[in-house]
């Protein structure tokens, strides 16, 4: 039965991102904002799927330490395929950092760097990471809420990589609150995964790293916290119903 509804699931869900693109490509005639709702409906609906099809239930912890606007740095584990989509539904205006080929994607490039995604050339080198600063202080600027994966690559549940350094140097440029997120999405939307596992998802929100600190006391900071979060989600094995 899991296979069957995870089948569907992955139908309707490629289905619908199809027609998201398609549909959504008039929007770029107009304000950034538009986008970011329309894009929201779409994140909105892929977790209603996953819900009703998959019985993936999202629990979010820590929601509290959310911004409700205004710009900030998301530092959040990758473990998953959800975790591209989760930041639509749960921050105001979220500008994602991801690969650069995936804004090539046609329609859906156009559709990501219409809401200030950030592109990041992972073998570029010095040039590349000047790049990531100038793209990541501009959306600052414009009060977006940056989302970046600091393990630069998805990882085991209960595996924490070490961080990318352009993390460190995003957030020294921006002077921004850096909010560490862990989760336990790997669990239950694995990768390259066909079955999705039913149970409760949890996005764990933790509490905001302040602006100012030396690059090395903010990265053992954040990496410290995401890791002891994820030890204890990856701990709680009864969360999964089989």
């Amino acid at each position: 039965m899991k296979a069957i509804r995870s089948a569907l699931f992955n139908l309707l869900f490629f289905g619908v991102t199809a027609l998201t693109v398609l549909f959504g490509l008039p929007l770029l005639a107009f304000p950034p904002r538009v986008m970011h709702s329309y894009l929201r409906a779409w994140a909105r609906t892929v977790l209603w799927l996953l819900r009703g099809l998959c019985g993936i239930r999202l629990r979010v912890t820590g929601i509290e330490n959310l911004p409700v606007s205004g710009p900030a740095l998301i530092a959040a584990q990758h473990q998953s395929a959800f975790d591209t989509i989760v930041w639509h539904a749960l921050l105001p205006r979220p500008a994602y950092v991801m690969k650069e080929e995936l804004m090539r994607i046609p329609g859906w490039g156009a559709m990501a760097r219409h809401v200030h995604s950030i592109p990041v050339d992972r073998e570029g080198g010095g040039a590349a990471l000047k790049r990531l600063v100038r793209a990541t202080r501009a959306a600052a600027d414009a009060g977006y809420q940056v989302v970046i994966f600091p393990e630069g690559t998805r990882s085991a549940p209960g595996e924490v990589q070490p961080w990318q350094p352009g993390f460190a140097a995003m957030a020294s440029a921006t002077s921004l609150p850096v909010v560490p997120v862990a989760t336990d999405s790997g669990r239950f939307w694995g990768k390259r995964a066909f079955t999705k596992q039913p149970g409760t998802l949890t996005v764990a929100v933790l509490p905001p790293i302040p602006p100012g600190l030396p690059r090395p006391e903010l990265m053992k900071r954040a990496e410290a916290a995401v890791a002891e979060a994820s030890a204890r989600l990856t701990g709680g094995v009864d969360k999964l119903v089989e």
